[in-house]
């Protein structure tokens, strides 16, 4: 069975081209002009992804995504025109799977799409071998494709799990940003430094709210590694 992908652009010209070269590369696509008509249609078909652009009338693309993120975790590639829309989207970190800068070739996209969707599918094939994964207060699933702490769900995206899963099933290494990128993105994957601490922030931020301190450490001038995960006033 294919992939659905929603294109949302508010340029007819880019649906048209995205959907003709998504669906010779095997996928189903549907169109939305709009933020309002991309929510609509998330909740009619249920995507596998949505490839999102961030200027649009009546309804941004960052609107749009905090939207997505509030209900779930469907896979976002972010079209943007301008490199400063992508500070902008990264100084909010609301956790977008990639991004590509207009103006783009249609086979970088279809090829980033590409590897968002074997990521995800890679990792719950991976799970049924893998098992939990318990460090301190942190529990990953990797079957259900689930973080928590101390019991309590904590939503993450697909790529902030894969980051998570990398640091926690080895807790004494430290890994740089190139490595982090070539594990959770494929080696040469055009993934900047920028992009990986924007989403080790998201995952700070988001298990703060539920007492982590100390989910992952920053090795200065080597990379990251995964807290105790202990929490606040661990001794």
């Amino acid at each position: 069975m294919s992939h659905m992908i929603l294109i949302v652009d508010d340029d007819p010209h880019i649906r048209e081209v995205l959907s003709f070269a998504l669906s010779k590369a095997g996928m189903a696509t549907e169109e939305a002009e709009d933020g309002e008509a991309a929510l609509a249609t998330v909740a009619a078909r249920r995507p596998d992804l949505v490839v999102l652009d961030i200027n649009m009338p009546r309804m941004d693309g960052l609107e749009v995504c905090r939207r997505l993120r509030a209900s779930g975790e469907l896979p976002i590639l972010f079209l943007s025109s301008r490199d400063d829309e992508i500070d902008r989207v990264v100084g909010l970190e609301l956790g977008a799977d990639d991004y590509v800068v207009k103006p783009f070739s249609p086979r970088e996209v279809v090829a980033r799409v590409n590897a968002i969707l074997k990521r995800g599918g890679r990792g719950l094939a991976e799970a049924g071998r893998a098992g939990a994964i318990v460090h301190g207060r942190l529990r990953l699933d990797p079957d259900a494709w689930e973080a928590q702490w101390d019991g309590a769900d904590v939503p993450v995206t697909v790529t902030e799990f894969q980051i998570l899963r990398l640091l926690a099933g080895l807790p004494s290494k430290v890994f740089s940003r190139d490595a982090v990128i070539d594990r959770v993105r494929g080696p040469g994957f055009a993934v900047t430094d920028r992009t990986i601490d924007s989403h080790v922030r998201n995952l700070r931020h988001k298990f703060a709210e539920h007492g982590a301190s100390d989910l992952i450490e920053t090795r200065p001038g080597l990379g990251y590694r995964i807290g105790r995960c202990l929490g606040a006033g661990a001794a």
